[in-house]
């Protein structure tokens, strides 16, 4: 999932050269004039963009300035509300752009982003390190107490206050200068990284031109396949990817090993083939200087420095969660691996369990054990089915309905947009949805803003993911992978969608990030539900309901390979907080560290970190030092779901109780109170555990 804080921080010189649109043709200069003022897609160009970030840049400057020079006794208002509605224009040009370059990206588009980037670092560096401005913000938050703010208001406060001192408000101005150096330089190796990732992404191409090398593969992905070949101009070839919907079907069902294994191999040495998109030395330039900036900000770390602003608080909580954890994910991990072995040596051919081999013998003990294969679950998992079910899930938790929307722009022909309403008609919000995966988009799946709710101001949330595309006359068939993935991204959606705040600083998504994935991870469990399943899973040709001896089966398999799936989850999470608990500033051996940190954690060569170094994207965005948080927050989602399952997954007080405690309420309060105003306690570990077959 991506917040406005995200989108920043990926962020920026305005050397762009290009022709400068009049104010009355830069849709981005005014409020859109459109319907809902959605983002005019059909009218935005590439030469928007930068005089648009100009104009953005020097209206918030003299926003600021105008703050600065207000004679009048600095007060919430006149301070705190006015700095937090200071950038209309940047705020309208950040979130397009940015999801731009993540969901439709093009050459000229990346290359602006590294021109973008150092200006807004600076533009950034500008506001925070101002000593008049923080003055200001600094003489409001010493008499807070005597200011008779609402709960919201103080949390707004105590926000921006603490972001001026972690933005370095307080250093000297020696340290200062130091300061925008590593945050420009940051701002461009963080792009540099990504970008070079993407091109990985693209630049592998497995090209299969002998039908038995198709063993094993469904009929369905190798129509997709040769479509894919036909559309890379190789027709009568079959073209496999690394994206998910490519990659993985091809290691859970392909008989050819060598392939499997070449298209492993590709993707776990992504950004560390000592090529133009080598990521090795972008790497620990920025773990050096985030170490570097760390210090500077007073913290021994740059986890601590992190965490500071999170639930977790420390590194050393955060090590001790995951640490507890490992206890029960590698022992399982390895006795699935022995499980799988055991199923190898049955085919008499001498062969040792590999990391290639996992999900096709996998697939297979499934099967054995369950009497269940994904190819017998996909017809009832057609992508608008199972959008629908969703929304009709969130219909009966919380009354809310979305109407199909025509005649709104949009920036690919794969996106759709929806009206969202409350239950008495009112207008929650616009919601895009864009599934399929293209050369322009990044990997995965997260949610994002093109407006974010303030007051009256409702939000437009868009949900982006690369599931299996539609081929011929086959609908998108998704795996169950992909449901519960498409369940995990409206979760987040519904936090952005139903919010009510006043302060964009505190709305929707914007919230501890060890908290976000709560909304999230918890819509997953309605996803396999039966009387969910029953509603919405039909099969895509007879049109009828999944069977009731499907469902169990399905259930039955809940806990399997969660040894595996939590082990690589882990390893990453570790790997993270490893990194960025490092003291020193010297550059370090990225795959060296890694393969020290993997050893000492005595991970089986069998499983990879689900991140490794030179690809994980995570960490160079929001997630630094926070790739912990899905097994954070999955504490707190396996207890707020016991919540329904106590009291019925539809009961209508519980739903509501979970709105108006989380959906609603952004970070207008401390997360761990909301969570117990939702609960009336603490959230439960032990459904963690139960949830994976950890514990009866």
């Amino acid at each position: 999932m991506k917040s406005k804080l995200m989108i920043l921080a990926a962020a920026c010189s305005m050397m762009y050269s290009c022709t400068t649109p009049s104010k009355t043709d830069n849709p981005f200069l005014t409020k859109f004039q459109t319907k809902f003022e959605v983002p005019p897609f059909d009218q935005i160009k590439l030469e928007h963009y930068q005089p648009a970030f100009d104009a953005g840049i020097k209206e918030q400057t003299e926003n600021i300035k105008a703050i600065v020079e207000n004679p009048a006794e600095p007060t919430f208002d006149n301070v705190i509300v006015v700095l937090e509605n200071s950038s209309p224009i940047l705020d309208r040009v950040n979130l397009v752009f940015f999801n731009m370059t993540e969901a439709e990206t093009t050459q000229e588009l990346t290359d602006l982003s590294m021109t973008v980037a150092p200006a807004l670092s600076e533009h950034s560096d500008n506001i925070y390190l101002n000593q008049a401005l923080f003055q200001k913000v600094d003489a409001v938050n010493r008499k807070k107490d005597a200011l008779n703010l609402t709960t919201e208001q103080k949390r707004l406060l105590d926000k921006t206050y603490k972001g001026f001192v972690r933005a370095g408000a307080n250093l000297n101005e020696e340290q200062q200068a130091r300061l925008r150096d590593i945050n420009k330089e940051l701002s461009t190796l963080g792009l540099t990284f990504s970008n070079n990732v993407l091109n990985e992404n693209n630049a592998f191409k497995l090209m299969v031109d002998k039908e038995e090398d198709l063993s094993g593969l469904p009929d369905w992905f190798k129509e997709s396949a040769a479509a894919e070949g036909k559309a890379a101009g190789e027709d009568g070839k079959w073209m496999f990817t690394l994206h998910n919907a490519s990659r993985l079907p091809f290691l859970q069902y392909a008989d050819n090993r060598a392939l499997r294994e070449k298209m492993y191999k590709a993707y776990i040495n992504r950004g560390n083939n000592n090529d133009a998109n080598d990521n090795k030395e972008n790497i620990a330039r920025i773990i050096s200087l985030r170490v570097e900036k760390a210090h500077l900000l007073g913290y021994d770390n740059y986890a601590n420095f992190v965490l500071d602003n999170t639930m977790a608080k420390n590194s050393a909580t955060v090590m001790d969660f995951l640490n507890n954890l490992w206890k029960y994910s590698l022992p399982k991990a390895q006795a699935e691996a022995k499980e799988l072995q055991t199923l190898m040596d049955k085919e008499k051919k001498g062969e040792k369990l590999a990391a290639w081999d996992w999900w096709y013998y996998t697939e297979k003990l499934r099967q054995a054990k369950y009497d269940l294969n994904e190819e017998e679950i996909k017809p009832y998992f057609k992508l608008e089915n199972v959008r629908n079910g969703v929304f009709d899930v969130a219909n009966k938790l919380y009354g809310i309905t979305f109407t199909p929307l025509t005649g709104i722009p949009v920036y690919h022909s794969d996106v759709e947009v929806f009206e969202v309403k409350d239950a008495d008609g009112s207008q929650l919000g616009i919601f895009y949805v864009d599934y399929f995966p293209r050369a322009g988009k990044s990997g995965g799946a997260w949610m994002s803003n093109y407006r974010e709710q303030k007051g009256n101001i409702r939000p437009l949330v868009c949900n982006v993911c690369s599931f299996t595309k539609p081929v011929g006359d086959t609908p998108s068939l998704l795996t169950l992978e992909e449901v519960e993935t498409l369940f995990h991204e409206f979760g987040h959606a519904l936090h952005g969608l139903l919010t009510k705040c006043n302060y964009v600083g505190v709305s929707g998504t914007n919230v501890a990030r060890d908290f976000v994935e709560l909304p999230s991870q918890v819509m997953e469990h309605w996803a396999t539900e039966p009387e969910v399943l029953k509603s919405y899973a039909k099969h895509y040709q007879t049109g009828e309901s999944i069977p009731d001896e499907l469902i169990k089966r399905i259930q039955a398999q809940s806990t399997f390979n969660q040894g595996f799936m939590t082990t690589e989850l882990l390893a990453a999470a570790l790997l993270d907080m490893e990194l960025h608990n490092l003291t020193q500033t010297e550059q370090i051996d990225p795959i060296a560290f890694e393969k020290e940190v993997m050893d000492k954690l005595k991970l089986i060569p069998e499983i990879a970190p689900r991140y490794r170094v030179t690809y994980f994207n995570h960490i160079i965005g929001g997630y630094a030092a926070g790739y912990y948080s899905y097994l954070w927050a999955n504490v707190l989602d396996t207890d707020a779901f016991e919540a329904f399952k106590e009291n019925g997954i539809f009961d209508q007080k519980t739903a509501h109780l979970f709105r108006s405690n989380v959906l609603e309420k952004g970070d207008s309060e401390d997360p761990m109170v909301l969570y117990k105003n939702f609960r009336g306690a603490e959230p439960n570990s032990v459904y963690l555990l139960k949830s994976r077959g950890f514990v009866k």
